[in-house]
């Protein structure tokens, strides 16, 4: 299905409201690597500070293929919220995309500036940035029902 209007706005307000995701790579093996990352968006793009030598940098590299979730906090199976993601990722390279992914990420995370101070590093000192931009989007949504999931496209 094509992504419509009301979707693009549930999956805006849950990625606003959800700080951090499962990040799933592939490495070089073939298995799937899944981690915890918090991050920012600009639209539907995601914005991630890894660490430059970090196995989720490294797995990249060799192939941009990637799967996320990002789920809201819920009491009861009943309630859950949320968005599975293939995207594709990428090292930001230009300074100026990272500068943009920079200024996301310290919106959402005003405390990094702590952990930055005293470095005008682009981008920080021991970090990459990476660009994630999803093709499909499975939205779960259970308070319509056990189990009900509807797949988007992206475009």
């Amino acid at each position: 299905m094509r992504l419509n209007h009301s979707t693009r706005d549930f999956i805006l307000q849950l990625m606003r409201q959800v700080p951090d995701m499962t990040l799933a790579t592939v490495r070089p093996d073939g298995y799937p690597h899944a981690t915890t990352v918090s991050y920012a968006s600009d639209n539907l793009t995601l914005y991630v500070g890894v660490g430059l030598g970090s196995q989720k940098a490294c797995n990249i590299q060799l192939n941009n293929k990637v799967s996320l979730t990002i789920t809201r906090p819920y009491a009861d199976w009943q309630h859950i919220q949320g968005l599975s993601m293939g995207a594709t990722a990428r090292i930001i390279a230009e300074r100026e995309e990272a500068e943009h992914a920079s200024d996301c990420l310290l919106r959402r995370f005003p405390q990094i500036r702590e952990m930055m101070a005293g470095t005008d590093a682009m981008p920080w000192a021991g970090a990459v940035f990476l660009r994630i931009e999803p093709s499909i989007v499975s939205v779960l949504d259970y308070q319509k029902g056990f189990g009900h999931t509807e797949l988007y496209e992206i475009d």
